[in-house]
């Protein structure tokens, strides 16, 4: 018998009978890899989560706790999706299917961690702007943020970017590791404790799979060459998945995760920036621009150094990316009540023909 607390698993309400509880660990299209008491077990979702569910943020992912009924000769099927303690989601944009703009849904990609890993390679493809990009992200999903820096192995200083990226998030932990050498993985126990779960997010050839292979102590998963003209890698992971490591420490990698934009994060903008949005208190005008306006304390801030213009700037881009989010969202909403009002229209035309 597998104890779930070894997968992080608390019972929160009795368990009701004919169920077990279990966690997801993979996830193929409609199938799921679920480890329970009994071990793991395929299993596939009951027809209500196609029928009553909302949105994507009602199925579960790798990560989530669920009810199931037990099968032990064929596939077992999950009841039941449990509360989630964490979340990463991003905005499933469908498109265009038969005329038809589909809604805009929330799709949840991992759920049920206790620390983000924000992965950043010590090479030319080392960008400031896009590890705060992430680090917004992480801050709004419920886990603690950790920003390791890979590759250390490969640089002769890294001083530099260590520097300036402290000098960013003073308060977010840094470690700075080689996963071929060994060099500052040790560091990363403090977070790795059994039971705990950590969710790898980060861009392809940052070195994801090479620090998962190396904390697992064996090859899990290929590893990939980057291209030489810019330090990028193609995608490795092919499926979202947990990995329990030998320290009873758990790691979920997931495709999805270095894809990920900004999804509904205003609020964590604001944290994260809470410095700058406390100076739009100071404009002389409500409706400041914070470009010409005369008594601009943006400007006045960026003029006497106050506010650096890098910090300024990555919250003009996130807020720039949140916005853009929003717009289209309310672009696909107009679009599908436009659809729906010629759908009407016509329905009604063609009765007075009858």
């Amino acid at each position: 018998m597998i104890d779930l607390k070894h997968y992080g698993y608390t019972e929160t309400t009795p368990t009701p009978p004919g169920s077990i509880p279990g966690r997801i660990t993979e996830h193929h299209r409609d199938k799921y890899t679920v480890i329970t008491q009994y071990g793991e077990a395929m299993a596939s979702l009951k027809g209500s989560f196609h029928h009553n569910a909302e949105g994507r943020d009602d199925f579960p992912c790798v990560g989530d706790f669920v009810l199931l009924q037990h099968n032990q000769s064929g596939d077992s099927r999950i009841t039941r999706l449990l509360p989630r303690t964490s979340k990463f989601s991003r905005a499933d944009f469908s498109g265009h299917a038969a005329g038809y703009v589909k809604t805009i849904r929330e799709q949840v990609v991992a759920a049920n961690f206790d620390y983000v890993f924000i992965l950043s390679s010590l090479n030319q493809d080392f960008n400031v702007s896009r590890i705060l990009r992430y680090l917004t992200q992480a801050k709004q999903s419920g886990g603690h943020p950790v920003i390791i820096l890979t590759k250390a192995d490969l640089t002769d200083d890294y001083e530099l970017a260590l520097v300036e990226l402290i000098a960013a998030e003073p308060e977010v932990p840094v470690c700075v590791v080689s996963s071929h050498t060994g060099y500052g993985l040790a560091a990363l126990s403090e977070f790795l404790q059994p039971g705990k779960t950590a969710v790898f997010l980060g861009m392809s050839g940052v070195g994801k799979s090479s620090l998962l292979n190396a904390l697992m102590d064996e090859d899990v998963m290929a590893v990939k060459a980057i291209r030489e003209d810019d330090s990028r890698g193609r995608h490795t992971t092919t499926h979202r998945q947990l990995f329990m490591l030998p320290s009873g420490a758990m790691i979920i990698d997931t495709p999805g995760m270095r894809e990920l934009g900004l999804f509904d994060v205003g609020d964590a903008i604001s944290t994260s920036f809470a410095d700058i949005e406390a100076l739009f208190d100071n404009c002389k005008f409500n409706d400041c621009g914070h470009v010409t306006e005369p008594g601009c304390a943006i400007r006045s801030a960026l003029a006497d150094g106050s506010l650096p213009r890098e910090r300024w700037d990555r919250y003009q881009a996130q807020t720039r990316e949140n916005k853009f989010a929003d717009d289209k969202a309310a672009y696909i909403r107009e679009k599908n009540e436009s659809y729906k009002s010629i759908a009407l229209y016509s329905k009604a035309q063609k009765a007075k023909k009858r």
